[in-house]
């Protein structure tokens, strides 16, 4: 084919994909697939003009446009607030609700053990003492007694500021070992969901024993609704992610492990939001013990109220699109 011919019979394709070029985001949008075929052909064209030799002005022409059309393609997308609005809303919510099974186990275990072992060292004192260890149950009985220097104030911790960072640190760790101890079939998260239950049911126990539950109480009811939803999040995404390494349900090991990561990342992500907010909440409003006791507890059975709605009914048209 001629360069006369070849130009003819293409022109009027190169002036389409220049005026797309030049339309604005809108238009590429509404026009998509247009873009991405014209895109594919003018490709094609410039090497058809550098195979047959055609003229540099003309190879210059396809090339700058070829050039343009990649700077769209693969130009880095920019932030969108849309993104994570949308998570926040829809997907994190839905995707808890459809693994509300693996979700219902890992709170079972949690609080079932929690309260369990609580009512076992209300009435057995000493065994509190020895799930603790006779270190920690001092550390607690200075940070909840009202009367010592270390009243809701970590060791070494001397703003809110300091202690946000401190209990995000403490935060992420529990729930990062909870999450990632479920690559041993779920074993792991299991035996840490375990631990930090039968830990918590000691440390409240231990509390009311010595008659400090009206310290411990208002501290951990606001900031608890987040902060302990997130480490059965984080046991539960545990769970999905052993189970996937075991039960393939035939795919092979690497499908199945990709699988389970898709379907447990929404949780993770979500726990780690959890955690951060828990972490400030904790930080700026559950050591404020001057505020009345009742506007305390009202506040956290709000949160806790909120969380349970936020979950049941948040990103319902999602679910029932799924």
């Amino acid at each position: 084919m001629t360069q006369i011919n070849f130009v003819k019979h293409r022109e009027s394709s190169w002036n389409d994909f220049s005026n797309l070029l030049n339309g604005g985001k809108k238009v590429l949008k509404m026009n998509a697939s247009v873009f991405l075929h014209s895109y594919r052909e003018l490709c094609q064209d410039l090497n058809t003009a550098k195979a047959n030799g055609y003229d540099l002005s003309l190879i210059e022409r396809l090339n700058s446009l070829v050039l343009a059309g990649n700077q769209i393609l693969y130009s880095k997308r920019s932030w969108s607030i849309k993104k994570p609005i949308r998570f926040i809303t829809k997907t994190f919510p839905a995707s808890l609700r459809a693994e509300w099974r693996t979700f219902a186990v890992s709170f079972l275990i949690f609080y079932g053990l929690g309260i369990f072992i609580g009512i076992i060292c209300v009435r057995n004192p000493d065994m509190a003492i020895e799930i603790l260890g006779s270190g920690t149950a001092r550390s607690l009985e200075q940070m909840y007694n009202p009367e010592s220097v270390y009243y809701l104030t970590p060791r070494d911790v001397s703003s809110d500021a300091d202690m946000f960072g401190y209990y995000i640190l403490n935060n992420i760790s529990i729930a990062f070992r909870t999450f990632a101890g479920g690559i041993l079939a779920g074993l792991g998260s299991l035996i840490f969901l375990a631990i930090n239950g039968v830990y918590m049911g000691a440390v409240f126990a231990h509390l009311i024993n010595l008659g400090f539950q009206n310290t411990a109480f208002p501290f951990v009811i606001a900031h608890g609704s987040f902060e302990l939803t997130a480490i059965v999040l984080s046991a539960q995404g545990g769970f999905i992610l052993g189970f996937g390494l075991f039960f393939t349900k035939g795919l092979s090991r690497h499908a199945s492990i990709k699988k389970a990561g898709e379907r447990a990342l929404p949780l993770i992500a979500g726990a780690a939001l959890m955690l951060l907010i828990a972490a400030a909440i904790e930080a700026f409003w559950s050591s404020r013990h001057e505020l009345p006791l009742m506007l305390r507890y009202g506040v956290g059975a709000a949160l806790w109220i909120l969380v349970a709605a936020y979950f049941l009914f948040a990103g319902k048209k999602l679910t029932k699109q799924a």
